[in-house]
């Protein structure tokens, strides 16, 4: 009987190489294995070694979800090593998941596609994520499109993310739901605003107020309302309107397809209280009003709902100029006003509030004549008089020449002094200048010559007679004309502009000089003493008598040979 070879030490050797081989073979991979048992919270594991490994169930349980392993189901698990201490094969069925998880996702993601997963767990500035056993960073601000306060709903829940950044050799992945919510919410909209037109009225939900609008929610895609669209009375802010919440009824006015911004409309509901305006507010028309608006220019007055007219600032007081028209009026104050200008399509209406009111130049020359004697405060002196205030807040002027008689200007504006209470009398009232001249000197019981006032007062301008050439001394040149007085110690006068010669170019005041001696021609008495002068009248008179005494231009005389003819008369009786 031949006894077989015994294996030598070489053989063993071999065989050993080959078991080790076999084994190291299995390490750092994903193998598959059976389950051969479930012992309490481990899952026993065959996958072909002489040993079987034990795996916690927990990395068989999803997030959220019961245990899914079974006794004989076939899985992947990855091979750490393949014995340990206690002669054991070490697996891992999350290694598994996670190697098998990260191709997939890597594939997606150079594709670019949507991932599935779900939201398990929270940690520092957000939250993770399961992606099929690879674990994803999901930020806090990738949570939603607006921020969330609660996620609790969220958890638990597969649903679709997108791969915002991959990177295997740290095992990092970031994802977003927002993106894919923003995509959705996109998509919605275009179809949204395709269905939409111009004109179209529609339901919609204030979702947001600012200072100048509302946002609109239409069902998906918003739409802004803007506060001048909101009614066609003034509104101040848009929470006088509506409220967030409020489901309000628009008109689409306009829609950017390209920008997908959508303008709405409130007021394009109502009827336009401008329609007809002209007719409903003619020009002279006196209306009341509520001060609605106050600026710098003027003020905004409310006739009706919809509708304002603007008083401007020089149509708001007779007497109070250059004043800011917050002193005159206040805002909510109800006041008469007359239509001025209307203007229906441009949408305004000029308004003004001193015609509203007696001009107080009318009354003042009602209540006082020419002639009559008032009481007031001297106000204001300057260069060339005094200002009195007069009843009715006007203002009337005392000319220095009729401060006091026999007394020069300057030195009858040292008379008297700002505050003084003085009397006057009225002398002429300019209602369409809005000038009031009054003359001290005419109550103050003298005359010109310095006769005590009575029956002689009349006569001091009864001296001079209508026609009558005088000689007068210039006193003033102004642009109006030359202030002048008869004599040396007579009464004064003003010769307008229009009045200091017969030629045009010679009516300049500037060409006479103070103290210069004009001859001047009476034409009339003003206020029923003062002489009224005037050089051209009496120009044109002595041209009249010179054509009278030398022939007339029907004659076939020339007025230059009438002149002729009269100055060498005047040489010969010269």
């Amino acid at each position: 009987m031949a006894s077989s070879a015994m294996p030598t030490r070489d053989d063993f050797a071999a065989l050993l190489d080959k078991s080790l081989g076999e084994s190291q073979s299995f390490e750092g991979k994903v193998v598959k294995g059976r389950v051969t048992a479930i012992e309490n919270d481990l899952v026993v594991i065959d996958v072909g070694l002489k040993s079987e490994g034990r795996i916690s169930i927990r990395e068989f349980t999803p997030p959220g979800q019961a245990p899914q392993v079974s006794v004989g189901e076939e899985v992947e698990v990855y091979v750490d090593r393949v014995e340990n201490a206690f002669g054991e094969a070490m697996l891992s069925r999350d290694r598994a998941r996670r190697e098998a998880a990260w191709d997939k996702l890597e594939t997606q993601f150079n594709a670019g596609e949507r991932v599935e997963g779900t939201i398990f767990g929270r940690v520092k500035g957000g939250f993770t994520v399961d992606l099929g056993g690879a674990v994803a960073f999901l930020p806090g601000s990738q949570v939603d499109i607006r921020p969330v306060r609660d996620v609790t709903p969220l958890m638990g829940i597969a649903q679709p993310f997108q791969l915002l950044k991959m990177d295997r050799k740290r095992g990092n992945i970031v994802v977003s739901r927002r993106s894919i919510l923003e995509e959705t919410r996109a998509e919605a909209r275009t179809g949204l605003i395709q269905s939409l037109s111009e004109g179209q009225v529609i339901d919609g939900v204030v979702k947001n107020i600012t200072d100048y609008g509302a946002f609109v929610d239409l069902g998906g895609i918003d739409g802004l309302l803007h506060v001048t669209d909101m009614s066609y009375k003034r509104v101040g802010h848009p929470n006088e309107v509506i409220n967030i919440g409020d489901t309000v009824k628009v008109q689409i006015i306009r829609i950017n397809r390209d920008t997908q911004r959508i303008s709405l409309g409130m007021k394009q509901l109502e009827s336009d209280p401008w329609e007809g305006a002209d007719a409903k507010y003619p020009v002279g028309a006196k209306l009341s009003g509520r001060v609605t608006n106050i600026t710098e220019y003027g003020a905004f007055i409310e006739l009706e709902p919809g509708i304002e007219g603007l008083v401007h600032v020089s149509e708001m007081s007779w007497v109070k100029k250059n004043v800011h028209p917050g002193k005159i009026v206040s805002t909510s104050q109800e006041v008469d006003v007359i239509v001025l200008e209307v203007d229906g399509e441009k949408r305004r209406i000029s308004l003004g509030l001193k015609q509203a009111q007696r001009n107080p130049w009318e009354v003042f020359a009602e209540e006082h004549p020419v002639g009559s004697v008032v009481e007031g405060e001297v106000k204001n002196s300057t260069e060339f008089g005094l200002f009195i205030g007069l009843p009715g807040d006007v203002d009337g002027m005392v000319h220095m020449s009729d401060i006091a008689w026999g007394v020069s200007g300057e030195a009858a504006l040292q008379l008297h002094h700002k505050g003084e209470m003085v009397k006057a009398q009225v002398l002429e009232v300019d209602v369409e200048r809005e000038r009031i001249s009054l003359g001290i000197k005419q109550v103050s019981g003298e005359t010109a010559s310095g006769e005590t006032a009575g029956e002689s007062a009349p006569a001091a301008a009864g001296e001079y007679r209508k026609n009558q050439v005088v000689t007068a001394i210039v006193r003033e040149a102004r642009d109006g004309g030359i202030e002048v007085q008869i004599g040396e110690d007579g009464p004064t006068a003003f010769i307008k502009r229009s009045d200091l010669s017969r030629d045009r170019d010679e009516q300049r005041p500037e060409r006479f000089q103070i103290g210069q001696k004009v001859d001047a021609q009476v034409v009339g008495f003003e206020r029923g003493k003062r002489p009224m002068l005037s050089i051209k009248a009496m120009q044109i008179s002595e041209e009249k008598q010179q054509v009278a005494q030398y022939g007339s231009s029907d004659s076939g005389a020339s007025l230059g040979d009438i002149l002729g003819a009269a100055l060498n008369k005047a040489k010969q009786d010269g």
